[in-house]
């Protein structure tokens, strides 16, 4: 194994806790610790720093304070988004692109309708707008769902620029996008996850607008907060992440998009290995490719050994023994798959070291078995 710190390229799966969060948890966790529902002086402390993390997310989220509530992860998040969106219309059907998150998947099959779609994409990713529209015309649809940005290649989707049909909500999944380009305008729902951006795990957001119809589809009350005891430090601590991220977007922005640039083209002119994802309408720290005549393990493994940690979804790694259903609905290749997403703070001289080491890589593996 390599003597040398590991170089850290997995953030798109839950990216290192912020300084300025670490700074806030570690305060809260003496005044946030009580019941914030109680009216001892404790629990009104405890209840005014729940209030100022919701005030905070929520004009990060381009909502008011009332629409935003916490969940105990982006996956509930989203299964209480649809289902109480569903629940609330009375329509079971829920319609979404081909490359939604798992979650999204989940929710719909957990409650079967002969309503429910999966509307295609193209091989960027990109959604059909107008399949979206007419499948979302359907009778028995009760909400529409449509990432911000793919979590597994990038893709950003045209969410203000689809025309779905009146009475029809949308509902956004966010979790990849937050923190890393400006949300769409266009939504009734939004759902995101506090350790995608540098805040703790554990803290999900549901946002619903003012005067769209949700009801809490689970047992407990109505309201858009998770039923239960809340995580109020870990709700101030995501608040002040979010808020140092979005102050340094625009510049660590702009320097990982040049730097998946370099990426991009260096895995390109690797033979026969296939960079997804669409090229410019994309998330600024993440990148895909797949690499034929190697399994995604063995990529993942041999940089792991030079000090680069990176995440694969082909069939050899994910917990299902599935290929990734994003890559087959963009008919692009599941095996060999590669997920590189730089952090924050990822320098110039660790995105070129992991160049070399990544042609290395897939010349050795190839070679040792003979091609």
């Amino acid at each position: 194994m390599s003597s040398t710190p590991e170089v850290y390229l997995d953030s798109a799966s839950a990216a290192r806790l912020h300084p300025a969060a670490r700074e806030t948890l570690l305060a809260a966790l003496d005044r946030g610790y009580a019941d914030p529902r109680r009216l001892h002086g404790p629990g009104r402390d405890a209840r005014l720093l729940l209030d100022n993390a919701r005030a905070v997310l929520a004009e990060a989220l381009g909502a008011h304070p009332d629409e935003v509530g916490f969940a105990s992860s982006g996956t509930e998040a989203v299964h209480r988004g649809l289902l109480g969106l569903t629940a609330a219309t009375g329509r079971d059907g829920i319609v979404h692109s081909a490359v939604e998150h798992s979650a999204v998947l989940h929710a719909a099959q957990w409650r079967d309708s002969p309503a429910h779609a999966s509307v295609a994409v193209d091989a960027d990713a990109v959604v059909d707008r107008a399949a979206l529209a007419a499948a979302a015309a359907a009778r028995g649809v009760g909400a529409v769902a449509l990432q911000a940005a793919n979590q597994e290649v990038g893709t950003r989707q045209p969410v203000d620029e689809v025309d779905l049909p009146g009475g029809v909500p949308l509902l956004v999944d966010a979790a990849a996008a937050v923190g890393h380009v400006p949300l769409p305008q266009r939504w009734d729902a939004l759902t995101a996850s506090a350790h995608k951006w540098g805040g703790p795990a554990g803290v999900g957001v549901l946002a619903v607008r003012r005067g769209t119809r949700w009801t809490n589809p689970f047992p407990g009350d109505d309201g858009l907060d998770q039923p239960g005891f809340p995580d109020v430090p870990g709700a101030l601590a995501a608040a002040a992440a979010l808020q140092a991220v979005l102050a340094e977007r625009d510049e660590v922005a702009a320097r990982q998009h040049a730097q998946v640039d370099r990426i991009r083209a260096v895995a390109a002119a690797v033979p026969d290995v296939e960079v997804v994802g669409h090229p410019t309408a994309r998330l600024p720290h993440l990148v895909t490719f797949s690499a034929l005549y190697v399994a995604g393990d063995e990529i993942v493994t041999a940089l792991a050994a030079r000090g680069f940690g990176v995440a694969s979804g082909s069939a050899c790694t994910a917990s299902t023994l599935e290929p990734s259903h994003v890559l087959a609905a963009m008919g692009a290749l599941t095996h060999g798959n590669v997920r590189v997403s730089l952090a924050r703070d990822t320098t110039d001289a660790q995105v070129d070291a992991f160049c070399a080491a990544l042609t290395d890589v897939i010349g050795e593996i190839r070679a040792g078995a003979g091609l």
